[in-house]
């Protein structure tokens, strides 16, 4: 295997270990929040013990969300020191404005609510668990508007063979980064929203303390419906966006290899790109055309077209991204995200009638529904970076030009390998943790978080 190839399996498998603890612990700490703000508001116990409760499992989640992430950083200049090279001027701002103050931020104030139980005001301490959840979901805001620029570059120059700062508030209202950053967000929330009812629903069919998570449930439902919602609607968003700017993407997501006006939604197809056709295609008529300009008339360039285009204005090369992949983890992904809207809505339903904590069937399913929020987020970022190759930089880097110069195909391997392992270890890690500390139910009622444990 070349060494480019194991550098991106690399950074893939380690990003995809990463995304699953920082949704959870940007929807935790926001749900956290809500808990302890329906304490201060109500001073029941029974919400004071559920933000204990909730508190801890979000603290061990953040605790390895840490450790996973601090490895991406270094991947930068070990594996992809060309690119680190390229765009360590304007790249390096966003990540590091999000150490200094989102993450700062978010562990101090972790500390600060931690040990603050029967020591800081009421209201103080609601204040600092509210600055946690600020500052989870501002760090997604940076890393996101890095990323951001990778997909559509704008405030920059060029300069020596680097991209150098020239706009550094172009760069923080990239467009590409506001619609990016809502639906990520928002999908992060979803994620927040069916771990804990998963959780709630599993201590009710063990019959544990069913009055004190039955508050919990709900609070997560109604959370999670109006979430799944908005996660609909910005990815819709998104997806015009993507049409705009990044036309070849969209094609991939839709196995659209000729143009069509107007153009027709695929909802199956067996891919065959070495012939660049699809086969036994099943589509809905205008339906793509709808999506991506709501209307049933508008054009939606094909592949091959694009491909044309793009060596024009690019050189020879091939600008097609791997289709099958970008393709079916789309329709996953907007699969799951239609079941997430319907779990939950049905939730409602049930709860509305009074049988909630009666219907076996639908709280077993929320033990099972609340980990595929995990692949869900994971099949997003599959679409968002797969289907931008063969770029690492849209239309500046080509990814196979980033990765570091100097470094064995072994050595990546090798490194490939250990952290697999050493990451596989950490999951199975956070899995024993998450278990062992959520299976007692609310703790007693102590002075502080710290006895909790």
């Amino acid at each position: 295997m070349e060494v480019l190839e194991i550098a991106r399996w690399q950074f893939g498998i380690t990003t995809v270990y990463h995304f699953f603890f920082s949704p959870l612990t940007m929807g935790l700490a926001v749900l956290t929040a809500i808990l302890h703000t329906f304490y201060y508001r109500t001073n029941s116990d029974q919400y004071k013990l559920l933000t204990k409760y909730f508190g801890k499992l979000f603290i061990i989640i953040f605790a390895l969300g840490v450790v996973t992430g601090i490895v991406l950083e270094f991947q930068f200049g070990m594996a992809w020191s060309e690119y680190s090279r390229f765009v360590g001027d304007i790249f390096g701002i966003p990540l590091a404005i999000e150490a200094l103050l989102a993450f700062f931020l978010e562990s101090t104030f972790i500390a600060v609510w931690l040990f603050g139980w029967g020591r800081l005001p009421k209201g103080i301490h609601l204040l600092s668990i509210w600055l946690v959840a600020l500052g989870s979901n501002l760090s997604a805001l940076w890393i996101l508007i890095a990323n951001a620029w990778m997909q559509v570059p704008v405030g920059y120059v060029l300069n020596d063979g680097r991209a150098e700062l020239a706009d550094f508030v172009a760069i923080m209202l990239n467009e590409q980064m506001l619609v990016m950053v809502q639906h990520t967000i928002i999908a992060a929330f979803v994620s927040g929203g069916l771990f804990m009812f998963g959780i709630s629903a599993w201590q009710i069919l063990r019959k544990n303390q069913v009055e004190v998570f039955g508050k919990s449930a709900r609070i997560a439902l109604v959370f999670t419906a109006v979430s799944s919602l908005l996660v609909a609607t910005t990815g819709h968003t998104q997806a015009q966006h993507t049409v705009q700017y990044q036309p070849m993407k969209m094609a991939a997501m839709e196995g659209l290899w000729e143009t069509e006006q107007p153009a027709g939604f695929s909802m199956f197809a067996i891919i065959d790109q070495e012939n660049q056709t699809s086969r036994r295609e099943l589509r809905l008529p205008y339906m793509l055309s709808v999506l991506a300009y709501n209307n049933t008339t508008s054009e939606v360039r094909g592949m091959i077209d694009l491909q044309s285009e793009y060596e024009a204005t690019y050189g020879p090369g091939n600008y097609i991204p791997p289709v099958t992949v970008v393709y079916w983890s789309f329709r996953l992904m907007v699969g799951l995200g239609i079941l997430f809207i319907l779990y939950a809505f049905t939730g409602l339903v049930l709860w509305w009638r009074d049988k909630l904590e009666h219907n076996r069937l639908y709280l077993k399913a929320g033990t099972i529904i609340m980990f595929l929020p995990l692949l869900a987020n994971s099949l997003g970022w599959v679409v968002t970076e797969m289907g931008r190759q063969p770029w690492i930089v849209h239309g500046l880097m080509l990814t196979r030009d980033g990765v570091s110069p100097n470094v064995s195909s072994g050595s990546m391997l090798l490194t490939t390998i250990v952290f697999t392992l050493v990451y596989g270890l950490l999951a199975a890690v956070a899995v024993y943790l998450v278990h062992r500390f959520a299976k007692p139910g609310v703790p007693e009622d102590k002075d502080t978080m710290v006895h909790a444990y």
